[in-house]
């Protein structure tokens, strides 16, 4: 009767913590915030100039006692405490009216999180206002969001490309069979490019640049037509700005190598999948999510190495805060796909 009286009285959140972008899911409203995971913070007097859009303008662009910072790195927690200064706002952002008892919160995190961290995630949710913490495997959220069987006894492969992590998981009557986490994201992609421009051309450029050259130009396969973007940077011998032109070719061969990385681990996950349900994955094929999947042609690439049928979801980005959010609206139907975590 208490549980039943607590739901009226809070506003339970389904949260994908995201290394590049966090979602939030309210119970009975939807997708209600969907920001970058980053805060601009003053170093001297620790005050928190901006949380989100806002800061994520700010990358590159402080003085030098203004730093934005993104708190997430390889869809862990690097920074405990701006975390839950990011955390809390967004949980503020997302709730228009104040509610009497403290929410209770399900979020999703990459399957191959370890003990310690999971523990991290929890305390700061908690810390931020939760009033209890689940935590569910990104996979399975994803699966669940795009609306797979995953209660089934057949397989479900599903990979999902974050900023952070690949998560790439093969999924059967609510469990996770076969799992490879990989910390290889958008992130690297973004890294990848900096590193080539740098190497090629003696120019810096920041990371949203590089992350604009990735969206705008970047593949990875040749999709038949080349193109063509120009990009500003410090020229590191002079000193001085400069503008580049640079191809989507170049780009695509600095992409070889996390593509590589994400190939290799999605045959290596094949491989320890039981025959019976790569059966399934042969006749279902493979549903790709993330922000990652939106890279130009990188279906195509797993088609090729796979020879499986590729499917990208309509809305990669969205699924795993959806399928958060379906597992925040049914705890007791999901209680197995909750991940355990003892208190140290």
């Amino acid at each position: 009767m208490l549980g039943r009286f607590s739901t009226y009285l809070s506003n339970d959140i389904a949260i994908d913590l995201g290394t590049a972008n966090t979602l939030v899911y309210i119970k009975g409203s939807g997708i209600v915030l969907n920001e970058p995971s980053v805060v601009a913070v003053d170093q001297k007097t620790k005050k928190v100039y901006a949380v989100g859009h806002d800061a994520k303008a700010m990358l590159g662009k402080t003085p030098d006692h203004i730093v934005a910072i993104r708190p997430m790195k390889d869809g862990v927690i690097a920074d405990f405490e701006i975390t839950e200064v990011m955390l809390r706002e967004f949980i503020r952002k997302s709730q228009k009216k104040r509610f009497f008892i403290r929410p209770r919160i399900v979020i999703s995190v990459p399957s191959g999180i370890t003990e310690v961290e999971r523990r991290a995630v929890i305390d700061s949710a908690q810390n931020a206002g939760a009033r209890e913490v689940y935590l569910v495997a990104e996979p399975i959220a994803a699966a669940i969001g795009v609306g797979l069987p995953v209660d089934k006894p057949s397989g479900n492969m599903v990979i999902d490309i974050g900023g952070g992590t690949t998560e790439i998981a093969v999924i059967a009557l609510n469990g996770i069979v076969t799992d490879i986490s990989i910390r290889v994201g958008g992130d690297k992609m973004d890294e990848v490019i900096v590193q080539h421009i740098k190497k090629a051309y003696n120019l810096l450029i920041g990371d949203q640049t590089a992350e604009q050259v990735k969206m705008t130009i970047g593949s990875a396969t040749n999709l038949g037509q080349e193109r063509e973007m120009e990009i500003k940077g410090r020229d590191l011998v002079s000193g001085i700005p400069k503008t580049l032109r640079i191809s989507s070719v170049e780009i695509r061969e600095a992409l070889a190598e996390p593509m590589s990385q994400i190939v290799a681990a999605l045959k290596t996950a094949l491989e320890q999948t039981p025959p019976e349900l790569a059966a399934d994955i042969v006749d279902r094929g493979i549903v790709m999510t993330g922000g990652g999947s939106k890279l130009g042609g990188i279906d195509v690439l797993l088609k090729e190495e796979t020879n499986l049928p590729i499917n990208v979801v309509e809305d990669p980005l969205t699924c795993v805060v959806l399928g958060t959010g379906k597992i925040l609206g049914n705890l007791h139907v999901y209680e197995r796909i909750i991940m355990k975590s003892t208190r140290l």
